[in-house]
C-alpha cells in the first residue's frame, strides 16, 4: 500500500514548507474542496499545489485531512 507523496517529485509551484503536492496528483479536486485556503489548481498543468502553509492547529488538521483523503497519496507533510 502506498504511503505519502515523494518530496523529490513535488511540484516547484508549491510554497516552501511542510505540506506539498507531488507529480502523482490526478487533479481530482478533493484537497481543494477540503482545504481551499491551502490548495489551488495549477491551471496550465492540471494538478493541485500548496499555495499557503498552515500555521494554526486547526489549519494543520485541515491539511492533514486533505492528505489522508488524497486517493493517490500525492500530498506530503515532510517537506521543507
Amino acid at each position: 500500500m502506498g504511503g505519502m507523496a515523494d518530496k523529490s517529485n513535488k511540484w516547484p509551484e508549491n510554497v516552501p514548507g511542510k505540506f506539498y503536492v507531488d507529480d502523482q496528483c490526478i487533479d481530482c479536486d478533493l484537497c481543494r474542496d477540503m482545504a481551499p485556503d491551502f490548495f489551488v489548481r495549477n491551471e496550465d498543468g492540471g494538478y493541485s499545489v500548496v499555495c499557503k502553509q498552515p500555521s494554526t492547529d486547526d489549519e494543520i488538521a485541515e491539511c492533514n485531512e486533505a492528505l489522508e483523503g488524497c486517493p493517490v497519496n500525492a500530498i506530503g507533510s515532510d517537506g521543507a
